[in-house]
């Protein structure tokens, strides 16, 4: 398509296109000036292209082209050309041609670069100059590739018969979750819209009106600690379907995933995808977002070594707490200074520390050995699967703490021992959480979804007046290599049920009604049953550019303490606004 400045962009330009006049336009790269013949890599989104200024083809361009310096802003019309022999470059899609410049219009200069490309540069850097950051090729890749994934998204969606809605963006604040981000209403004064964690409520009662299959690709915003992977606003696939179980929605992001690695990786994604329950996952993985790239499952102990004159162990397991290891396939050559070093690591997840038995050709190499008979080493030798040359570790507390501890270590010694293949996309649901949790600093139950997940058949009655944390739910994640990209649930659609979940949480009839009085009234009229899930966007583009940051794949992210360093937010704001707003600033 033709525009006011170009006539091709620079990758289109080859070596069918010999002899043609073109019109292009972009950024220049470098600048090579070779005895009088000037040469320019040309850039644009699409590549770099070599243009030619010389004196014989036209001296006005050539002149101009004497003051060029990188990142000046042009524009050329000339003729495409081919290289002399033995100058093709074959590194370029374009480097078999050339354009000899007849005209060239600097359209803007440029201070110098703030750093090359090429150079590892202070994240801050970057994300202070963003706008000089996004001409980089990968940051181009990244953010096209963003684009074609979420086009891909809506014709995957719109294929199956999904309506985009979207939903509101101020909304009232709620007690679950992390905490909101709050708006003032200057119309009500003393009052405050929240920026929402998710559509979860709104997604539903769109169920209730019948839309039967929803999608939206929104926003949400939490304001809550950050972690390497998180941001303050991110994006979702957000779903909600009408007349479903759990095997409707996995059948519809399975196709999803594999129609989105096949057409921007060609991946080819094995379906249907691998199925855990939660209670597996986290017995022999520690985490309800296994990696199932490498082995080094969690083997409990707790019977073999309780009877053991080990006092460690067996105080954990007197205490309610388990003994559970770890073999590392030919771990047994690891020095005692890396295995002083996981031990500091097992520490920062929890433990108290980390025994570890080496098997050489002679026995147990240990401190712990001597602690066990020759029966007991050989019961833990043939529940691990030791073998001479492996390695165990061992973590003796809470099942709280052991699985967090070994959880994290069992990828920790896989990322040290390399035992991670990165080309590799192992995916997983993960079924049947726990419908609660209770929380460790006020016992208190809490959801450990949302208070809207509908528990499994049976389990409500089985286990409400007993322990209900024995309750499991219609919830299910979608985990690929170790990271959550998305989770989701069958909804409770009953007045009564849900009522009884509240009331499970420590919630009232009085501030279940003042909070979410109008999502039990909605499900009064003819709430049909639906479920759905919210996947995100950012995460999965990660994985799809092969990139390790979530920041890498934002236009324009936050940093780990939610501000933009570009514009200098967050930031105050005029008195003035706040009298209108009718607020008072206590300074800490």
């Amino acid at each position: 398509m033709t525009t006011g400045y170009r006539t091709a962009y620079c990758n289109d330009i080859r070596g069918g296109r010999i002899g043609e006049e073109v019109s292009v336009c972009g950024w220049v790269n470098t600048r090579r000036d070779h005895g009088g013949v000037i040469f320019v890599d040309l850039r644009d989104h699409t590549g770099l292209l070599q243009v030619v200024f010389k004196p014989e083809v036209d001296p006005t361009a050539h002149g101009a082209a004497d003051a060029l310096r990188n990142e000046y802003v042009i524009a050329v019309k000339g003729r495409v050309a081919r290289r002399e022999e033995g100058k093709v470059n074959p590194d370029l899609s374009t480097g078999e041609v050339e354009v000899l410049a007849g005209s060239l219009e600097i359209l803007n200069t440029s201070l110098p670069p703030l750093y090359d490309w090429d150079d590892e540069v202070d994240e801050r850097m970057r994300l202070k100059h963003r706008y000089f950051d996004l001409r980089r090729p990968v940051m181009q890749f990244n953010l096209r590739t963003r684009s074609a994934a979420a086009h891909i998204v809506r014709e995957h969606m719109h294929a199956r018969g999904f309506v985009e809605v979207e939903t509101p963006v101020l909304t009232r604040s709620t007690p679950e979750g992390a905490r909101d981000y709050l708006v003032p209403s200057r119309v009500s004064p003393g009052q405050f819209y929240a920026l929402p964690q998710s559509p979860q409520l709104f997604k539903q009662l769109l169920m209730v009106g019948g839309l039967d299959r929803y999608y939206q690709i929104v926003k949400c915003f939490r304001d809550e600690d950050l972690r390497g992977n998180r941001q303050p606003e991110f994006t979702q696939v957000d779903i909600e379907m009408a007349f479903i179980g759990p095997e409707d929605v996995f059948e519809l992001v399975d196709a999803l995933f594999a129609r989105l690695w096949k057409e921007v990786l060609e991946v080819e994604i094995a379906l249907p995808i691998e199925r855990m329950d939660y209670a597996t996952a986290m017995e022999q993985y520690g985490s309800d977002a296994p990696d199932l790239r490498f082995g080094l499952k969690l083997v409990d102990l707790s019977e073999v070594v309780r009877d053991s004159e080990f006092q460690v162990f067996a105080q954990a397991i007197a205490g309610g707490g388990q003994v559970k290891a770890i073999r590392v396939p030919g771990g047994a050559t690891l020095s005692r200074k890396e295995l002083d070093a996981l031990t500091e690591f097992i520490r920062i997840h929890g433990a108290k520390g980390m025994a570890w038995v080496k098997v050489q050709d002679d026995g147990w190499q240990s401190p712990i050995a001597k602690f066990f008979t020759e029966g007991q080493r050989t019961a833990m030798a043939g529940l691990l699967g030791l073998e001479t040359g492996d390695l165990a570790v061992f973590c003796a507390d809470s099942p709280r703490v052991v699985a967090d501890a070994l959880g994290n270590l069992r990828k920790e010694i896989a990322r040290r021992t390399g035992l991670i293949d990165d080309s590799v996309h192992r995916f997983v649901w993960i079924t049947d959480f726990p419908l609660l949790e209770q929380d460790a600093e006020t016992g208190r139950n809490t959801s450990k979804h949302h208070p809207f997940t509908a528990p499994v058949p049976g389990d409500l009655e089985a286990h409400e007046n007993g322990d209900p944390l024995n309750i499991r739910s219609l919830a299910y994640d979608i985990v690929l290599n170790g990271v959550e990209l998305g989770g989701g649930s069958i909804r409770i659609h009953s007045t009564g049920v849900q009522q009884r979940i509240f009331r499970l949480l420590g919630l009232g009839e009085e501030e279940a009604r003042e909070k979410f009085g109008f999502l039990l009234d909605a499900l009064q009229y003819g709430a049909p049953p639906h479920g759905g899930i919210a996947l995100g966007l950012d995460r999965m583009v990660m994985f799809l550019v092969g990139t390790t940051s979530i920041r890498d794949v934002i236009a324009f992210p936050k940093t780990q303490k939610a501000g933009d360093l570009m514009v200098n937010a967050p930031s105050a704001v005029e008195p003035e606004q706040l009298r209108e707003l009718g607020i008072r600033l206590i300074r800490p």
